[in-house]
């Protein structure tokens, strides 16, 4: 099933608001060009040091009344590294190589880069952007996937920023599409788990004895059940699910195509960095229950893909790095972690390729997608991704609600 085939305009015509004239009819995908003079990377955000991680945490979790003594036990996950997350030294790393691409490619467009929930944030850097004389922004999320908190967090964002500084009408703000299947984003993760099954293999571990867990985040059930375009059953999980299993069948169907022994690998989609409380379902297996449980089903080797992330932050360096290679040697058996994209060549370009098919409005035939599902759209349809929690809000990059 591709993209265009599920898609609906729901309740007859509809406008988009905060956008460029072309994406305002809110068609699915944009096939006329766009001169935009502007990139919007767009990012989580991190502390800096162990003063700014209670007020980090509380910008996180605005809105829920949560209070400090349990925002501390979240905590110390980042004072055990100084209280600084990676986030935002890598998010420079990667504005960076994005204006080494543009420049490379003879392509004069600025990197504006902010945050939801840190300094820079994103209303400083539309400020910039507006003062500067650049209007008509395409923005870049570092996130590949489909959810509430991936996707439609920072489309809400980026309305709520407009509105507050007083842009709207002035600065217009797109999104390029999700990325989760391009070949730039996927490239990496392939290269890492073909890299750490051939290193299990010449260590004596049968292909059979190896299992590949592709983990990601997860995210209340409620949620990833409406992630996605509403008028299509994704199946438990929603399209947030679907888009990480599609993934990595991909990456596990290519590697088998080169050496037909890795077809005897194993492989399954697991979950971290679950929040909610207890009561509260959230997507499951959890990484850690699953490795807990290998050495029975003969396993002796395993390697973690940190397949829902663009890069080393927090939830990758705790989670992964710390958390889940304990387990791994409890379990008493080998892990790998494999590489995050982060500022790997493959995935820079493929980032300013998703720039250029909006600006060039590339038809969607041409454009490149590594699963079924995609290409995703360019601006969202109606419902998609809703907040169980807080409902909907004005968004820019999609068709209301």
């Amino acid at each position: 099933m591709t993209s265009g085939e599920h898609d609906v305009t729901a309740h007859g015509p509809a406008t988009v608001p905060f956008a460029s004239d072309a994406a305002a009819s809110g068609a699915p995908h944009i096939e006329v060009p766009v001169a935009y003079d502007g990139i919007l990377l767009a990012s989580f955000g991190g502390p800096e040091g162990q003063e700014d991680v209670i007020p980090f945490l509380r910008n996180v979790t605005r809105g829920r009344g949560i209070p400090d003594e349990r925002l501390e036990e979240v905590a110390h996950h980042y004072r055990h590294f100084g209280g600084v997350s990676p986030i935002n030294e890598q998010n420079r790393a990667l504005k960076a190589a994005l204006e080494d691409e543009l420049a490379l490619r003879g392509i004069d467009l600025p990197v504006y880069w902010g945050n939801r929930n840190w300094a820079p944030y994103l209303d400083e850097a539309v400020k910039d952007a507006a003062a500067a004389g650049h209007t008509n922004l395409i923005a870049i999320a570092t996130s590949a996937y489909s959810s509430f908190s991936s996707c439609r967090q920072y489309r809400e964002d980026f309305a709520r920023v407009l509105t507050e500084t007083g842009l709207a009408g002035t600065v217009t703000i797109d999104k390029v599409r999700q990325f989760f299947d391009h070949p730039g984003f996927v490239a990496p993760f392939e290269a890492g788990v073909r890299d750490a099954i051939g290193g299990f293999r010449a260590d004596g571990v049968a292909p059979a004895e190896i299992r590949v867990l592709f983990s990601t985040h997860s995210v209340p059930t409620a949620d990833a059940q409406r992630s996605g375009p509403r008028d299509v059953d994704w199946g438990e999980g929603g399209a947030y699910a679907a888009q990480h299993l599609a993934v990595a069948q991909r990456i596990m169907t290519a590697l088998a195509d080169e050496d037909p022994a890795i077809a005897d690998v194993g492989w399954e989609l697991v979950y971290q960095s679950r929040s909610g409380p207890p009561s509260q379902p959230w997507l499951e297996p959890d990484i850690n229950d699953v490795i807990a449980g290998l050495p029975d089903a003969g396993i002796r080797a395993v390697a973690i893909v940190p397949l829902g992330f663009v890069s080393d932050h927090m939830e990758v360096l705790w989670d992964l790095d710390t958390e889940a290679m304990e387990a791994a040697g409890e379990a008493g058996i080998r892990a790998v972690r494999t590489p995050t994209p982060g500022v790997d060549p493959a995935y820079v370009a493929g980032l300013i390729d998703l720039v250029l098919e909006r600006v060039a409005g590339t038809p969607v035939s041409e454009r490149p997608h590594e699963t079924a599902l995609g290409p995703w759209f360019d601006v969202c349809r109606p419902a998609c991704c809703e907040n169980v929690r807080a409902g909907f809000k004005p968004a820019a990059a999609g068709i209301a609600p």
